[in-house]
C-alpha cells in the first residue's frame, strides 16, 4: 500500500521459531491498522542455524515472480513446526499453481540476488538475529505483542 502513514518490517527466518510465533502478532497489527500500515518481509535466512532458512527464502522470491509471494509466505509459515525440504516447497508451489520446480534450485539461482541484498540490507541495518522489527524505520527493541506493537507504531514518527 504506497503512501501508507506507517511502516513494519520484519527481518525474518522461515526456519527460525521466533519468526514464526511473530506471524499471528504480525498479522493482528496488519489487521488492526488496516491501510494506515504497509508490512515488508525481508530475507535473513541464518543458514548456520537452519539449514533449509535459505531454500525457504528462495522459493518464496521464485514465487513472487509470478506475483504470488504472499501465499508462498503463508503456507512457509504455517503449521507449529517449519516444513521446507525440497518435496515441501514443490508441494506449496502447487497449491498456489506455481509450477513446482521453479521454485527450488537450480531454478531459484535466478532470485539469489534478491534474498542476498536483502541478507545485505539487515546486516547493514543492524540486524543480528530473528525476527528484526523496524517500526517506522526504526529498530524495535520492545516487547513482540499486538498492543506494544501497535502503540510503537503510532507513537514513532515514520522516518
Amino acid at each position: 500500500m504506497l503512501g501508507a502513514e506507517l511502516t513494519l518490517v520484519e527481518y525474518g527466518d522461515f526456519e527460525c521459531p521466533y519468526c514464526r510465533a511473530a506471524v499471528p502478532v504480525v498479522h493482528e497489527v496488519l489487521d488492526r491498522l488496516g491501510s494506515r500500515l504497509v508490512f515488508a518481509f525481508r530475507h535473513f535466512p541464518l543458514a548456520e542455524l537452519h539449514p533449509f532458512a535459505l531454500p525457504a527464502a528462495l522459493a518464496s522470491e521464485a514465487a513472487a515472480l509470478t506475483g504470488q509471494f504472499w501465499p508462498m509466505y503463508r503456507l512457509l509459515m504455517s503449521g507449529d513446526e517449519p516444513a521446507l525440504t525440497q518435496a515441501d516447497l514443490r508441494r506449496y508451489a502447487e497449491q498456489i499453481g506455481v509450477p513446482p520446480d521453479s521454485v527450488v534450485w537450480p531454478a531459484t539461482q535466478r532470485v539469489e540476488d534478491r534474498v542476498e541484498a536483502d541478507f545485505n540490507s539487515g546486516v547493514r541495518s543492524g540486524v543480528r538475529g530473528t525476527p528484526a522489527l523496524f517500526v517506522n524505520g526504526v529498530m524495535y527493541r520492545g516487547p513482540r505483542t499486538v498492543d506494544d506493537l501497535v502503540a510503537a507504531l503510532e507513537a514513532e514518527p515514520a522516518g
